[in-house]
C-alpha cells in the first residue's frame, strides 16, 4: 500500500489515509445572509472534497470573535446560527465522503490583519468602518503593510480571547466536528504575539520566548479543557517568518514540544505571513523540511502544506518520514477529486462515491 493511503489515528479519531485538504478562506459569508454564516457555498466546496476522496477536510478559517474576521465576508464559530450551519457541512460530509471522511473546524482570529477587503472585493487593505469595517487589535500597535492601525490589547481583551476560543470550540463539539484545529500561523492573531517582529510588549504576554508563546498556549489548554478526550486537537504554525530576527525553525521546534505536552495531537506546518518584508522563494516542497524537523525532534506528528500538487510529491513526503499527512490546497481547488486521481496513479483502490462508480477508470485517469 503507498504511504499516502495508508491509515492514521490520532486519538480516537481513524482517519482512512492521509491526503487531506487544507483551509482555504473562501470570503464567502453573505452579503446577503448573516455575518460569518456558512452558505450553500461552502456546503458545495466542502462536500466536492469529501466526494472526492479526502479522508480529512479542514475548514476555512472560523473567526472566534466577529472583530477576529479576516473580512467582512468571512466564517464565524461565535453565535449559535453559525453553529447550525457548520452542522449542516458536518453531516453531508459524514454522509457522502467516498473515503469515510472526517472533517474539523479551525478556528482562528485575525488580530491586526482583522477587517480588510476579501480578495476579489476590487481593491487592497482595511475596510473602513463606514464601509462595514471595525478597528483592530494585535500585541502592539504595529501595522501590517499599510493596513489601519491595530491598538495594543489590554490584559482584559486577552483573556475575552482565550474565551472566545473555548466557546468557539464547544460550539464546533455541537456542530459534529470531528477534530479541532487553531490557527497559529500567517500572522494572524496568535501568531502575532509569538513573533518579535510583531510583539513589543514587555508584560506577561511578551517579551522573551516564553512570553510570547503565552497566548497561543493558553489558548491550546482552553481548548483542550472544553473538547472531548477523544477528540483530537491541531494546531497550525508558521515555522519561520523568513525575515531575520522573527519566528525560525529552532524556536518552532521548542513551541511544537510544548504544545504536544498540553495535548496536541498534531502540528499543521506552514510558514510566512507575520510581515511583508518575508524573503520566501516558494516552490514545490518548500516547506516539508520545517515538518520534517518539528517530526523529528518535538516528536510530535505533523501535516506539511505548501506546492505539493501531484501524487509522487505527496508519497515521497510520507513515505521519507517527512509528514504524517499531506494537506492540498490550491491543487484541490484545480480537481476537487484530487484524491481519487492520487490513488489511482499510486496503485491503490479508494473507494469512490455509488453516484460516480459508472466513471471509474480502467487506463487511464
Amino acid at each position: 500500500m503507498p504511504a499516502l493511503f495508508q491509515p492514521l489515528k490520532l486519538r480516537s479519531l481513524k482517519l482512512t489515509h492521509r491526503g487531506w485538504v487544507s483551509p482555504m478562506c473562501q470570503y464567502s459569508c453573505g452579503p446577503d445572509g448573516a455575518p460569518g454564516v456558512p452558505n450553500d457555498w461552502h456546503l458545495m466546496h466542502l462536500g466536492s472534497f469529501a466526494a472526492g476522496g479526502a479522508a480529512l477536510i479542514l475548514t476555512e478559517a472560523a473567526a472566534v470573535n466577529a472583530a477576529g474576521r479576516i473580512s467582512p465576508r468571512d466564517a464565524g464559530l461565535y453565535n449559535d446560527e453559525q453553529a447550525e450551519a457548520w452542522q449542516r457541512i458536518t453531516s453531508f460530509v459524514h454522509r457522502h465522503g467516498a473515503a469515510e471522511a472526517k472533517i474539523g473546524a479551525q478556528l482562528a482570529h485575525a488580530g491586526r490583519k482583522a477587517s480588510t477587503y476579501w480578495p476579489f472585493a476590487g481593491q487592497r487593505g482595511s475596510v473602513p468602518e463606514s464601509d462595514g469595517g471595525w478597528p483592530t487589535g494585535g500585541p502592539s500597535w504595529l501595522a501590517f503593510d499599510g493596513y489601519a492601525g491595530p491598538v495594543a490589547m489590554t490584559e482584559a481583551q486577552i483573556h475575552d480571547v482565550i474565551a472566545d476560543f473555548e466557546a468557539a470550540a464547544v460550539r464546533a463539539v455541537d456542530a459534529g466536528f470531528d477534530t479541532l484545529e487553531i490557527h497559529g500561523a500567517h500572522g494572524y492573531l496568535l501568531h502575532q504575539f509569538q513573533s518579535p517582529l510583531i510583539n513589543t510588549r514587555t508584560d506577561f504576554w511578551g517579551g522573551d520566548e516564553a512570553g510570547r508563546n503565552r497566548l497561543m498556549l493558553a489558548v491550546v489548554d482552553a481548548v483542550r479543557n472544553v473538547i472531548p478526550e477523544s477528540m483530537p486537537l491541531l494546531l497550525r504554525i508558521s515555522a519561520t517568518d523568513w525575515a531575520p530576527g522573527g519566528v525560525d525553525a529552532q524556536a518552532s521546534v521548542r513551541l511544537a514540544a510544548q504544545a504536544a505536552k498540553r495535548g496536541v495531537d498534531l502540528i499543521d506546518v506552514s510558514s510566512g505571513g507575520a510581515v511583508a518584508h518575508q524573503d520566501i522563494n516558494p516552490g514545490p516542497g518548500y516547506q516539508t523540511e520545517f515538518s520534517a524537523r518539528i517530526r523529528r525532534e518535538a516528536g510530535v506528528p505533523t501535516g506539511t502544506v505548501g506546492l505539493l500538487t501531484t501524487a509522487g510529491q505527496a508519497e515521497h513526503a510520507v513515505a521519507t518520514g517527512q509528514a504524517d499527512g499531506v494537506f492540498i490546497a490550491r491543487a484541490a481547488l484545480r480537481d476537487p477529486h484530487w484524491w481519487l486521481r492520487a490513488a489511482f496513479e499510486l496503485g491503490h483502490d479508494l473507494p469512490w462515491a455509488p453516484q460516480y462508480e459508472r466513471a471509474l477508470p480502467r487506463h487511464s485517469f
